[in-house]
């Protein structure tokens, strides 16, 4: 028996071809959030609509909430297979409306309907797996998922740069969607008459609660976004009073005390989000300021983000091998410094338009940092878990990454379209993220020490 168990793939014959097909949906998933981060200057300035800019990014990032919600609640109750292939679906449909609008509007209706199939289909795969894969192969499989993250995040912004730059930014779109395509055919034939259970019953009343709660969350998020185009009197107290619902809205879908720094768990969710909407509303911004101060083409607007990706590659990895002789409060102050240093970097390029390496080189120390902590977050949120509250828990750390980051950019989206000049406008969202890194030391040294290691 342990000789069969030590011999079992995931490249095995009866799972080569889910296998390859799963990886692909997360490889490709990647690649397409990595290269809207590319070429959305060039999108938003071919469709006229540098004030909706943010909400190509919070828009998907807030409508992902929901499809993990709803994609959860059906694999819950009948199972993953419909969840999977209506998520996927949607992500294609998502990707061909983007892909050819002709307005920004039109883009970012895809851009909603991305949000949807991307954060449904990420739920449904982890649930095929829990369903087909025997439990001693679930590690091989999450392990080539990360995999499928890490590759694009070092190549996709330069091909995504290369593709609009000598093609056309609509490739970035339907590219991926005939890709995904293949990918899930490759699955959706293999899993054709394959038992994957048929739920269990549900506790209707939670889940709709529970879905309704995710709506209102992604709707007042995306608000947040299009409060850009109102009159700065009116903009920003319903973009305040937005981020006020939001927070009342998600607050049954994390742990207990999260939006008060509990100790523990609690915190590990809050930082989860501070750290993400820190790091991404700066990263959306990135080729953007390249291109505009310092006259980068695409393609190499790219490049910033590669270097950050290796560096969160790297750390990933050294936090992986020395994160228990670290400790969580070593982490979390590294980790934190690193993504000030790197904003430090930006703002005063952004601010004094100096050298761009400033840029390239800078942002990489803030990959670094969240290599560091975004691991070390997952892995406290399973030790603070037990195996029955381990996938709300899972979700609640998901849901925080999503909303955190999708309020960030929609509020660093409106104080730039609210900002006349570029340098102004730049400064101020840099300078809103070191705020938020500052802000995520309270949660940051109240992770508390869970028994990591006897829980991996």
């Amino acid at each position: 028996m342990t000789d069969g168990i030590a011999a079992a793939s995931i490249w095995d014959r009866e799972r080569l071809w889910v296998s390859v097909g799963a990886v692909a949906l997360i490889f490709l998933a990647a690649i397409e959030a990595l290269a809207v981060t590319t070429v959305m200057p060039i999108v938003s300035e071919a469709l006229d609509g540098r004030e909706l800019y943010a909400v190509a990014f919070a828009g998907t990032l807030a409508t992902s909430v929901i499809g993990m919600v709803a994609a959860g609640a059906w694999a819950d109750a009948r199972g993953p297979r419909g969840a999977l292939y209506v998520a996927v679906t949607l992500f294609i449909a998502g990707l061909l409306l983007s892909g050819f609008a002709v307005s920004m509007e039109q883009f970012l209706i895809g851009r909603l309907v991305q949000g949807l199939g991307a954060g449904g289909q990420t739920v449904a795969l982890y649930v095929v797996v829990a369903r087909l894969y025997p439990a001693h192969l679930h590690g091989r499989v999450f392990a080539a998922f990360a995999a499928a993250w890490v590759v694009p995040s070092m190549v996709g912004p330069f091909l995504a740069g290369a593709v609009a730059e000598y093609l056309d930014w609509r490739w970035a779109f339907l590219g991926v969607a005939v890709l995904t395509t293949i990918a899930f055919l490759l699955i959706a034939v293999r899993l054709r008459g394959v038992d994957l259970g048929h739920g269990e019953p549900q506790d209707r009343r939670a889940l709709v609660i529970r879905l309704l709660l995710a709506v209102v969350v992604a709707t007042f998020a995306v608000l947040i976004g299009f409060t850009a185009e109102l009159a700065v009197q009116v903009g920003w107290p319903l973009a305040l009073a937005s981020v006020a619902v939001i927070a009342v809205a998600v607050l049954p879908l994390l742990p207990r005390r999260t939006l008060r720094a509990g100790f523990g768990l609690p915190s590990v969710v809050l930082m989860r989000g501070i750290a993400a909407g820190a790091f991404f509303a700066a990263e959306a911004y990135i080729p953007y300021l390249l291109i505009e101060r310092f006259g980068f083409t695409a393609t190499w607007a790219g490049v910033a983000l590669m270097l950050a990706a290796f560096a969160w590659a790297g750390a990933s990895q050294l936090q992986g091998r020395v994160g228990e002789r670290l400790g969580n409060t070593r982490i979390t102050v590294i980790s934190l410094s690193l993504m000030l240093l790197a904003l430090a970097c930006v703002l005063v390029a952004a601010l004094w338009a100096v050298s761009p390496a400033l840029v390239v080189v800078g942002w990489a120390f803030a990959g670094g940092g969240m290599g560091l902590l975004y691991p070390r977050l997952t892995v406290l949120t399973l030790a603070y878990s037990n195996p029955g509250n381990q996938g709300f828990n899972s979700s609640a750390l998901s849901i925080s990454d999503s909303t955190g980051s999708a309020v960030a950019i929609a509020l660093a989206g409106l104080a730039v379209a609210g900002l006349g000049g570029e340098a102004t406008a730049f400064s101020v969202v840099f300078a809103f993220c070191l705020g938020l890194v500052l802000l995520g030391f309270v949660p940051g040294l109240r992770l508390g020490h869970a028994a990591e290691s006897a829980r991996r």
